[in-house]
């Protein structure tokens, strides 16, 4: 099954960018996974190719179009794949969203540029706003690239070695563990001593109480406990 990226971007000249390259790249000519975009513009009708309007209210700024995007997200095929809006009001993508995703037959993504996307067309095409970080870009294009890139490299057979992808950060709810390889020393610092034991039991001891040591100190939030759902 080929893993299908739909992109609705301003500047589809921007795709796929770094994706067509390394594994990604190698991925896509295999057949993987596969990449199309659509540009929000062709769905303008006036003379200008208006995509854009002032916000309602006032303020800074442009806001997109509910009735040109709304025409360039019914141009996309119909089917079971979500509809993502790259937003820094979203729900943090996370590892197991990207799993999910990874699952599934691939992704719709709207890239938003300007102030933001008429809420209406939010709501009436069913958009899953989502955020790759709590700052600002300049437009959805870099953060949608963040998001195939997060998911393709999971996706079966693009990793060389399987096991790659199941031991590393967030993937066990912890950051992950220092790495070290040759020369034994460097500018006066060694491997520690275990990882060269051959002892894998300890190695693989001491491999999670440093995971777990630096997820304490950098992101104490990955270990407070998540609140379970309510059941009746």
């Amino acid at each position: 099954m080929t893993f299908r990226a739909t992109i609705l971007t301003l500047y589809p000249e921007m795709f796929p960018g770094h994706l067509g390259h390394s594994l990604a790249g190698k991925a896509m000519e295999r057949g993987q996974w596969s990449l199309e975009t659509v540009q929000i513009r062709d769905f303008a009708e006036d003379k200008h190719r208006s995509v854009d309007d002032t916000p309602a209210g006032g303020g800074a700024g442009m806001v997109l179009k509910p009735d040109v995007l709304a025409c360039a997200i019914d141009s996309v095929a119909d089917d079971t794949r979500p509809r993502l809006l790259m937003s820094p009001r979203g729900r943090p993508l996370t590892q197991e969203r990207v799993r999910e995703l990874g699952l599934g037959d691939g992704v719709v993504v709207v890239c938003g540029r300007f102030e933001g996307v008429d809420q209406r067309v939010i709501e009436a095409r069913g958009l899953e706003e989502v955020s790759i970080g709590d700052y600002i870009l300049s437009g959805g294009e870099p953060a949608a690239l963040t998001l195939l890139d997060a998911v393709v490299r999971i996706l079966p057979g693009v990793m060389g070695n399987a096991a790659s992808g199941t031991h590393e950060s967030f993937e066990t709810g912890l950051l992950e563990h220092p790495h070290y390889t040759r020369p034994q020393e460097f500018e006066g610092r060694a491997i520690p001593p275990v990882l060269t034991s051959g002892n894998h039991a300890a190695i693989e001891k001491w491999r999670q109480a440093q995971a777990l040591a630096l997820t304490k100190e950098r992101r104490p939030d990955l270990l407070v406990p998540k609140a379970q759902p309510v059941t009746k």
